[in-house]
């Protein structure tokens, strides 16, 4: 099946099942296709979904009183899931909107549990998974607090260009900690 291809991909270089396993896993997620501006995830709710985007785009944000914080982009095919709250049961503190028209590649928790008892990989995936997670939270923390958004936009433009292409600016001032204005004159600063 064409939508399956790049979960496929995924779960042969990033996560050993056997190749029966990988067939029936991926057999069993459905597809299901979002408008622009649907919220996919909202604070509070538990993540009772393994979700794989497979086109779009996904912002993932905190929600204060006051504000939304931008902490992720997804732009392109990955897990979007927020393991933390899928795997401990407990209900999430982000949000995720849809940017544009997304489809998304879904399995519930429990054909996936059921899955990895077949198989005997619970453990090893969700070790590597919280591996994962905490590392890129890591250096996103780090980066946050040591570097300058001048820095960080620089990042984006070598790391991440299809953000700056894709994504609109007041959301990538958001990520950056700081004002479109504020943007604004990095962009021209640094054209």
């Amino acid at each position: 099946m064409k939508h399956t291809e790049e979960i496929a991909k995924f779960f042969e270089t990033d996560f050993p099942l056997n190749r029966e396993g990988v067939k029936e896993l991926i057999d069993s997620f459905t597809v299901r296709e979002f408008p622009k501006n649907t919220f996919l995830l909202e604070e509070g709710a538990y993540e009772n979904k393994l979700r794989f985007i497979n086109k779009g785009i996904v912002r993932e944000f905190y929600r204060s009183e006051k504000r939304e914080v931008n902490i992720n982009f997804y732009t392109q095919p990955q897990f979007i899931t927020d393991f933390s709250s899928f795997i401990q049961d407990g209900t999430t503190r982000k949000n995720q909107e849809s940017l544009t028209p997304v489809q998304l590649l879904e399995l519930g928790k429990e054909k996936f549990v059921q899955l990895l008892e077949k198989y005997s990989c619970g453990k090893s995936f969700i070790d590597q998974t919280f591996q994962k997670i905490l590392k890129n939270k890591e250096i996103f923390e780090y980066n946050r607090m040591t570097k300058e958004p001048e820095t960080l936009y620089n990042e984006l433009r070598i790391y991440r260009p299809d953000w700056l292409q894709e994504i609109p600016q007041y959301h990538i001032a958001s990520y950056l900690g700081i004002t479109p204005e504020t943007l604004s004159r990095i962009r021209k600063r640094l054209s």
